[in-house]
């Protein structure tokens, strides 16, 4: 079978995880060009990953009648106009999330997708995780009967900048999307009601820029279920990345990935260690599936495994929980339009 030929559009840090996946670990794809408005960082990492071109302009890569599929790297609010465009060039899509922070974007991207005939995928790794995809299984497959409950810890080791906070789109679509994301896939059903409650907790300026780093987020889902959500941009201890899913059967719980598990006891203390630092440390193992599994998407005709749907969902949610924190009320995702 031939390999996929890739180009990546967006040098940044998630493009040079992708670029490292499929340079290392992806034998079924090519990586070929990699482009960033700052020409610098595209040159920069051709020459660590090997990748033989580079561009300022992604169009190059859009152009090339050889390269198959694209991955879209760029900042948040270029992801739906270069996604359609590749579409239209006639590439595959991977996309990092979100693809927009507007509904009516991302279904126009949908339209434009589904009119061009071809593949797009969206980057929500930590379904892939090792530990969550287990989870995920036995729930699916029945091991711990209804689903009851699902819990979710997710805490950043520190805070971005204030200024980051205010060009985000704010913590639940920048943050806590992944989690939103996480609570259906664990739950095996949509959300159906939301009610989110936001501090500024970590740093003054984060809640200046219009932001908030501290919540808590209740779920109902459309089976019945319940799941919580609690999140904050800083644990002082480290990259805090738990899920639990409770059910008639039983439970399954994933705890934080650390260095080692091995556990230290004297007279003094038990002692461990601390979990993994941040998401390039504890997730990069999924970063990589994630991409194996596009890969074969293609090269076998299939389905992707996380679609445009599956990345308009949490969109809605995120909207659903900024509403909810305004009012002071549950808010039924039906009223997201």
């Amino acid at each position: 079978m031939e390999k996929v030929r890739v180009g990546i559009i967006g040098a940044g840090r998630i493009g040079r995880v992708h670029s490292k996946s499929l340079t290392n670990n992806i034998p079924e794809a090519e990586l070929v060009a990699i482009s960033d408005k700052f020409v610098e960082s595209a040159k920069k990492a051709a020459e660590e990953f090997g990748i033989p071109n580079y561009y300022e302009d992604y169009h190059k890569i859009l152009e090339d009648p050889t390269i198959q599929a694209v991955f879209v790297c760029s900042p948040t609010n270029t992801h739906a106009d270069i996604a359609m465009e590749a579409a239209k060039a006639g590439k595959h899509i991977f996309c990092e999330k979100p693809i927009d922070t507007s509904v009516a974007k991302i279904l126009e991207t949908e339209r434009v997708v589904k009119e061009a005939g071809v593949k797009m995928q969206i980057g929500f790794n930590r379904r892939f995780d090792h530990n969550f995809r287990k989870i995920h299984e036995l729930a699916k497959n029945g091991d711990l009967g209804e689903i009851q409950i699902v819990k979710i810890t997710s805490r950043d080791p520190e805070p971005p900048s204030a200024e980051y906070a205010a060009a985000s789109g704010g913590m639940f679509l920048d943050m806590t999307i992944h989690d939103f994301d996480m609570a259906a896939y664990q739950a095996g059903s949509p959300v159906e009601e939301v009610y989110a409650v936001g501090a500024v907790t970590v740093d003054p300026a984060i809640g200046e820029a219009g932001d908030i780093d501290t919540a808590i987020i209740t779920l109902k889902f459309e089976n019945g279920a319940i799941g919580v959500i609690d999140n904050c941009r800083q644990a002082v201890y480290g990259y805090d990345q738990r899920v639990e899913v409770f059910g008639t059967k039983g439970a399954a719980a994933a705890d934080n990935d650390t260095e080692t598990n091995v556990t230290v006891s004297t007279k003094e203390c038990v002692s461990k260690d601390k979990p993994l630092f941040f998401f390039l440390e504890r997730y990069m193992q999924s970063f990589g599936d994630e991409v194996r599994e596009f890969i074969k998407a293609i090269q076998n005709d299939t389905e992707v495994p996380v679609g445009i749907q599956d990345g308009l969902a949490p969109i809605k949610i995120a909207q659903a929980a900024n509403l909810s924190m305004k009012e002071h009320r549950p808010v039924k995702l039906s009223e997201i339009k």
